[in-house]
């Protein structure tokens, strides 16, 4: 895993400008801290910062293919290519002669194999530039899922510049990080609109899409996205499949030159996949499985559920590891660590914009932060909610049949504390109800006459191609601001295809969420874990947490540059109203919003227009 950066510009010489490239590629030290690259030709300048994750001597970047001596393409790539072992093979058998045993490598030979269509044989997680010399034409490609970010910015003619990372291309200086109006809609709205970014100019690469840049101008074609196939298996061979999918994904993903682990909640996710990767890895003799979990001080003796978190994950987390016999370590946060202003300045730098989930981000930027003490890569179970339908609204008829995404009926980020002016100007209902009507158009249901399934298809496919992507965006970059690679075992393609097409009677065949997933791996896991109702990612109850919280914003309120877009009525309401501690509630998350927004204001180089 690493960052990329480049710029492309016909119409200048970059061998004499490229010193902006080189400014893009520092700001992607922490995604990268192993080595530095730059590589530069007259309209192409390409960086890349790596973290050292297979064939640690020789993965070196940006890589370039040649033929007899003449350069015929350049590669700067971020990611882990699964099948790598496979292409290889083929592409020797094809004439490719090899000097490194990096996926990167094979990813480079296999473009100047296949051209474009190479996407189409890529199993894996990644975000990459190429820059095919004989075309003069810049590719840039993201995985199916979007495990992996990667921006492109167009704000000058004829001028490319690309990145993992928004904050590298604000490095630049034909870059500036604006928001406007449009910009205010898609951070407010919580929808992840496919392609949008909030800072004006800037794109993203969509999950599943080759973009292409020469001389007739900018392209872009999606190569997969989820679609209908009709499922003809019963429900043991669709178990089956499952669990044969998912040891073939975990055992691929287990690869890797450095310590490996597993994040582990103790949910049904976490669990199988910590389960599977410790077996992997013991048939292999390289076990046994390092596990780590987040908890906060005092949550499992004081937790108190709620309509979202029934039960604390600590005890679930140490049955597993009991039934497994992971080596397990416990990360406890207390409330001054989740409060504390330096790390959540961090979050902030690390995501490029307001981040509106509190503690959550937070603890995990500290998680990882401790993870990476042991280890370079971590397994996830995220993505398994989205893929089997896991979240309650997916089996709440309200939230099912109501005519909006359906995470906004449950409850979106926090907008108490916005000025009503601007509310009224964003207009976020008629955005969001448009963002809807496209997702929607864009689902296929084939010959499906069922309208039950049909819809259960579209609320499928809302998580898939929307809300999923919120998540995994904010696992890269709270992991990545560790140079920690997080795997998610559950977005590989071919299960996401399998269970997307299975019919929803057979998601739930057992009357419960994630019934293929909970029979697929029940003989692995204890009892417990198998019984144990859906718990989201926990946040922290100590009172003292939203204490400070409301002493906050008292405090920055006045003079904050945030000011323009609170309400300064709401914001004296807010640190006045009654506590609630439970991370969901309207004030909480609505005083969560606004101290991101100073944060994020005070610290990077966002300006509003």
């Amino acid at each position: 895993m690493c960052g990329i950066a480049g710029w492309v510009d016909l119409r200048r010489d970059l061998l004499v400008e490229s010193a902006g490239a080189r400014a893009m590629t520092g700001t992607m030290v922490l995604r990268g801290p192993d080595a530095e690259g730059l590589w530069v030709r007259e309209h192409v300048a390409f960086g890349h910062r790596r973290l050292a994750i297979i064939d640690l001597a020789g993965g070196e970047q940006p890589m370039v293919a040649d033929d007899d001596g003449r350069e015929i393409a350049a590669l700067t790539y971020s990611g882990e290519l699964y099948n790598y072992r496979e292409l290889r093979r083929e592409l020797i058998s094809r004439g490719h002669r090899f000097r490194t045993e990096s996926d990167t490598e094979v990813v480079l030979r296999a473009y100047v194999e296949w051209g474009e269509d190479f996407v189409d044989r890529l199993n894996g997680m990644y975000a990459f530039g190429i820059w095919d010399v004989r075309r003069e034409r810049l590719v840039l490609v993201r995985d199916r899922m979007g495990v992996k970010p990667l921006f492109y910015y167009t704000g000058e003619p004829g001028s490319v510049l690309f990145a993992s990372e928004p904050k590298a291309i604000f490095a630049h200086p034909l870059a500036e990080a604006v928001v406007d109006l449009d910009g205010l809609r898609e951070l407010f709205a919580f929808v992840k609109t496919p392609g949008h970014a909030i800072y004006r100019d800037l794109y993203e690469v969509v999950p599943g899409e080759v973009v292409s840049v020469d001389r007739d101008g900018l392209r872009r074609r999606q190569y997969w996205a989820p679609g209908y196939v009709e499922h003809r298996d019963d429900v043991e061979t669709t178990v089956r499949t499952v669990r044969g999918l998912l040891e073939d994904i975990v055992d691929r993903q287990t690869v890797a030159d450095v310590p490996m682990c597993a994040l582990l909640s103790g949910g049904l996710d976490s669990s199988a996949v910590t389960a599977l990767a410790h077996a992997a890895l013991m048939r292999r003799h390289e076990g046994p499985l390092r596990s780590f979990a987040v908890d906060f001080v005092g949550q499992a003796e004081h937790f108190r559920p709620d309509a979202l978190r029934p039960t604390p994950d600590a005890p679930f987390v140490h049955d597993v590891v009991k039934h497994v016999g992971v080596h397990h370590e416990d990360i406890v946060l207390d409330a001054a660590s989740l409060i504390d202003p330096l790390a959540r300045t961090a979050v902030v730098a690390a995501a490029d914009q307001p981040p509106f989930g509190g503690d959550i981000y937070t603890s995990l930027y500290l998680l990882f932060r401790a993870v990476r003490e042991y280890s370079t890569v971590a397994l996830s179970g995220e993505a398994a909610d989205e893929v089997f339908g896991g979240y309650l609204w997916f089996h709440q008829p309200e939230v099912v049949r109501a005519d909006t995404f359906p995470w906004m009926v449950v409850g979106g980020p926090g907008t108490g504390a916005l000025d009503p002016g601007l509310l009224s100007s964003l207009r976020l209902a008629d955005y969001r109800a448009a963002a809807y009507r496209e997702a929607l158009a864009e689902v296929e249901h084939g010959d499906d006459a069922d309208p039950y399934n049909r819809r259960m298809r579209e609320i499928s496919y809302l998580h898939l191609t929307r809300f999923v992507r919120i998540l995994l965006d904010r696992k890269d970059r709270m992991s990545m601001a560790h140079g920690l690679e997080v795997r998610v075992p559950f977005c590989d393609h071919r299960l996401v295809e399998y269970v997307y097409n299975t019919p929803w009677a057979m998601k739930t065949f057992d009357g419960r969420e994630k019934s293929l997933l909970r029979a697929a791996a029940a003989d692995v896991l204890p009892t417990s874990v198998v019984e144990r109702t859906k718990s989201p990612y926990p946040a922290t109850q100590d009172p003292q947490y939203e204490r400070v919280l409301r002493d906050t914003l008292a405090r920055i309120a006045a003079d904050s540059p945030a000011a323009p877009l609170l309400d300064p009525r709401r914001v004296s309401e807010l640190v006045e109203s009654p506590y609630e501690n439970d991370g969901f509630g309207e004030a909480r998350r609505s005083i969560e919003q606004a101290l991101s927004l100073d944060t994020w204001l005070r610290h990077t180089p966002a300006r509003l227009v």
